[in-house]
């Protein structure tokens, strides 16, 4: 009788578990612009401190831009109105008052893929917490999950990368629109031109002592970047070519890129002698096994215009690499 009873249970766990699958196949597919969130929030907690601390979080301006732009497009909606197209959203905030607080992160609950984050406080004081401890986590796991997104959406045409993997052993996988702007021997420079200006992505290699000559790493890489840009980038006019602005130092960061130890430098470059500029990236990949730094830089030119969106999509590129040796 007690084996009877295993049995069943076992039979009813199964078919719950299938159950929850099958309504997580049917979700809808979700939807909304890169880097955007929606905020669910009654208006009176919108137009007070609470909105407040989650605009001045989530709408920071970000780093190493040349004009002001914020990290998320952040939209409003009453709690009341929580339904139709907004549970369709990527990525949803919901903050509410309630008997209890807490915080819970869901995937694909309405649809997908989707985050949806719920802050629950009893009072202001207990939310004002709640979004000072949390905004860190929320903040990486929505920029995890856009990077993820903007290369899912890359990835539905792909331009062909032979010439990458054959000088650099490496994949990468770039979207429809780039092309190869430069080709050299250990240097490659690919491009996307649009109306207003353009995207474009170097892929080049150095020593590892290059960087790691002493402990002035910034200063390093940023006479990496310089030489670089003396070689190979050059402007339209004479004796102009891509330095890295000398008014504003760039921002360095430790990160880990397949396993690897990585610079990323985040800042602005110029042009010397003229006056295009614009925001770059560059992560320079420890590879010891080839004695190298893989260098993977996206910079962007589009004058007067925003910039934040397409250094993420340069970010989500240069973040698919996979090194085939």
């Amino acid at each position: 009788m007690k084996k009877f009873f295993v049995i069943v249970a076992s039979v009813f766990l199964l078919f719950s578990c299938e159950e929850k699958q099958d309504q997580k196949s049917l979700l809808p597919e979700s939807n909304g612009k890169i880097n955007n969130v929606s905020v669910v929030i009654d208006e009176n907690l919108w137009s007070g401190e609470i909105g407040d601390s989650i605009r001045k979080k989530f709408a920071a301006p970000v780093d190493a831009l040349p004009q002001e732009e914020p990290l998320f497009n952040l939209n409003q909606y009453p709690i009341k109105i929580f339904e139709g197209i907004i549970r369709k959203s990527r990525n949803i905030i919901i903050v509410n008052k309630g008997n209890k607080s807490g915080f819970v992160e869901k995937d694909n609950e309405f649809a997908k893929p989707q985050k949806v984050f719920y802050l629950v406080g009893k009072n202001n004081e207990e939310l004002l917490q709640l979004i000072e401890e949390k905004t860190p986590e929320i903040i990486k796991s929505i920029k995890t999950s856009e990077i993820i997104e903007n290369q899912r959406r890359l990835n539905k045409s792909l331009i062909s990368d032979k010439k990458i993997q054959d000088r650099f052993g490496i994949k990468l996988n770039i979207g429809y629109g780039y092309k190869y702007d430069m080709v050299k021997d250990k240097f490659l420079w690919i491009r996307k031109e649009f109306s207003s200006g353009y995207n474009s992505i170097l892929v080049y290699d150095v020593p590892l002592h290059e960087i790691d000559k002493d402990s002035n790493t910034i200063g390093n890489i940023i006479a990496m970047r310089d030489s670089i840009g003396k070689q190979f980038i050059h402007g339209t006019l004479d004796n102009t070519w891509m330095i890295t602005e000398e008014a504003y130092a760039p921002y360095l960061m430790n990160t880990t890129i397949q396993g690897r130890k990585t610079y990323e430098t985040k800042g602005t470059w110029e042009l010397k002698n003229d006056y295009m500029a614009g925001p770059f990236i560059n992560y320079a990949i420890r590879d010891e096994k080839n004695n190298r730094y893989l260098v993977l830089e996206g910079f962007t030119y589009n004058p007067s215009k925003s910039k934040r969106d397409l250094v993420f999509e340069l970010e989500a590129i240069i973040k698919s690499v996979k090194f085939l040796k």
